[in-house]
């Protein structure tokens, strides 16, 4: 039986020295599991190893799919596009300052690695005790709060010389389906305006300190404007076939994207259908009483026009008692009465049944999602 081994190594005068420990052991141990998990079927030669290299070599053909956001809502859409594509390529918004990830943030400097770990994850080929592992949050001591999958991104920034270069090592590791991206590599943090001139510093604090002065989020910036993409990011925009925006939280999970440099322009360039996942409920400190149009002219007025052309909207009905938990916590169904002024923005939208209740939430179903941005995909092809 393959054993993980987590050194644990104890500095008094390093905090840190702690952290680097825990994450390299754990780097190391991934390595083995995962060699011994790949080895294990080449040797023997069965069948199920020759199904999964007809599999893959037949999502090889599938489309090249640009997922732009951050959050719970692209690791979910990413769950479900690998079933049907392994050229995707994931761009993750580098705002976050919160939890774990602004934790390592602060203390290392490096960008954070909390979104990008759900990326990887989520497109990742690995068995479910090695996600649980990667997805465990320490409870007690100097490591309370920390995720054990950032302590792993982290060591392997030192290790690998470089953000871009951790997560590609990660990826190799974990045999992800595509890649994943940060926008951008500068240390970057998001602005928020509200309509009542407050301003906010910090993506953690935007929906806290909006809901106290209630008052609907004006515009949102990067503390550096002429914050630059990642190149590897533009180019992605520009060979895609598809790009889509969502779903996610809109003001700090999927905007922080667009307002990085060029990124936009890219979109706009792109030849790609642009598709628009519109959330399912109204998130409170951010969206709350928006509309499908609301969401569709706060991405327009921060990425300028023609970055979409379609959006796809949810039309499943909701358990009772769930909406009234949501309900209880400020949150309720998108608004979708003004849909039809979408065509006269020039904007398609498509309506389908997309929740996921299984885990007693209300979500996007990660295959039913991937399943309709795949028909858009092919019908713009066909056109």
């Amino acid at each position: 039986m393959s054993r993980i081994v987590i050194f644990i190594i104890r500095k008094s005068d390093e905090g840190m020295g702690f952290v680097t420990g825990v994450a390299v052991g754990m780097a190391l141990g991934v390595g083995l599991l995962h060699m011994a998990k790949r080895l294990k079927p080449v040797q023997s030669g069965n069948e199920k190893f020759e199904q999964r290299l007809r599999h893959k070599n037949g999502l090889s053909k599938g489309p090249k799919v640009v997922a732009i956001g951050g959050g719970t809502g692209l690791s979910t859409l990413l769950r479900g596009l690998k079933l049907y594509t392994s050229n995707i390529t994931a761009v993750v918004t580098v705002a976050d300052d919160g939890g774990s990830s602004g934790m390592l943030r602060q203390d290392l400097g490096i960008l954070p690695p909390g979104d990008i770990r759900n990326c990887i994850l989520a497109l990742a080929d690995v068995e479910p005790i090695m996600e649980q592992l990667l997805q465990y949050r320490f409870k007690e001591g100097s490591l309370k709060g920390q995720n054990l999958g950032n302590l792993l991104i982290a060591a392997m920034v030192d290790i690998a010389d470089g953000f871009v270069n951790a997560i590609k090592e990660v990826s190799s590791v974990l045999a992800v389906t595509g890649r994943v991206l940060p926008v951008s590599l500068e240390n970057v943090h998001l602005v928020a305006k509200l309509e009542d001139g407050t301003v906010i510093h910090g993506e953690s604090r935007i929906p806290e300190e909006q809901v106290k002065k209630n008052s609907p989020i004006k515009e949102v910036s990067m503390d550096n404007p002429e914050c630059r993409a990642l190149p590897e990011v533009i180019e992605a925009i520009e060979d895609a076939d598809v790009v889509v925006l969502g779903p996610g939280s809109l003001y700090t999970s999927i905007i922080p994207n667009l307002i990085v440099k060029e990124v936009a322009e890219a979109i706009r360039r792109s030849r790609a259908v642009k598709i628009y996942v519109c959330n399912v409920m109204t998130q409170p400190g951010e969206t709350t009483g928006y509309s499908v149009v609301d969401h569709v002219k706060a991405l327009i007025k921060h990425g300028g026009g023609n970055i979409i052309d379609v959006v796809l909207v949810n039309r499943s009905d909701f358990p009772d008692e769930l909406l009234k938990k949501y309900r209880q916590e400020g949150a309720s169904p998108v608004d979708c009465s003004d849909i039809h002024k979408l065509k006269e923005m020039g904007i398609e939208y498509v309506q389908a049944d997309l929740s996921d209740f299984s885990s007693g939430l209300i979500r996007h179903h990660p295959q039913k999602l991937a399943y309709e941005i795949i028909k858009i995909a092919e019908a713009a092809v066909k056109n």
